[in-house]
């Protein structure tokens, strides 16, 4: 399955971890295939091979999602939303802006009006935050989704982003 072997490139240096080995990344997918509103953009390479993706499903008020968070203002929660679960990108493609374009393919065509994800603050030393805010996300709270998982950041944005919004 090319998901499951691009997550595999992308996650390398992780997959001795638990929360990152394969198999437990698998039975998540799994289960986020058969939640509402999932979609998921696989990005290759110009040999065919997956170089990048990102995946989400959509998310209503009081779903796991959004409790896993703890105090989350409700005008965040109370509408629906696109719950980003994962985007990542093999390293010869990391700062191409690949995953931005991914990300902008997965938002595509979305009914949902927010957009939401999860970040280990430490990755990239902060960095890969620091991208998600230059993307117009902003912080909301944290969760730790399994007792195997480091504590997250979660972030939220319009869907319909643009700079304006950002300067407005």
């Amino acid at each position: 399955m090319p998901l499951l072997e691009v997550y595999a490139k992308v996650r390398a240096p992780l997959l001795h971890l638990p929360n990152y080995a394969v198999a437990a990344f698998a039975e998540r997918l799994e289960r986020h295939i058969g939640e509402a509103g999932f979609g998921a953009v696989l990005a290759f390479d110009e040999e065919d091979r997956p170089v990048g993706y990102a995946y989400g499903n959509t998310v209503d008020s009081g779903d796991r999602w959004w409790r896993r968070m703890g105090e989350v203002a409700a005008v965040h929660t109370a509408i629906t939303a696109l719950a980003i679960k994962e985007i990542g990108v093999t390293p010869p493609y990391r700062g191409t802006g690949l995953a931005r374009r991914i990300h902008d393919a997965l938002l595509s065509g979305r009914s949902e009006r927010n957009v939401s994800l999860m970040v280990n603050p430490e990755a990239g030393d902060g960095k890969v935050q620091r991208v998600y805010e230059s993307w117009g996300y902003t912080v909301i709270g944290a969760s730790r989704p399994s007792p195997d998982s480091p504590v997250l950041t979660a972030m939220i944005r319009p869907i319909a982003y643009t700079n304006e919004v950002a300067a407005g």
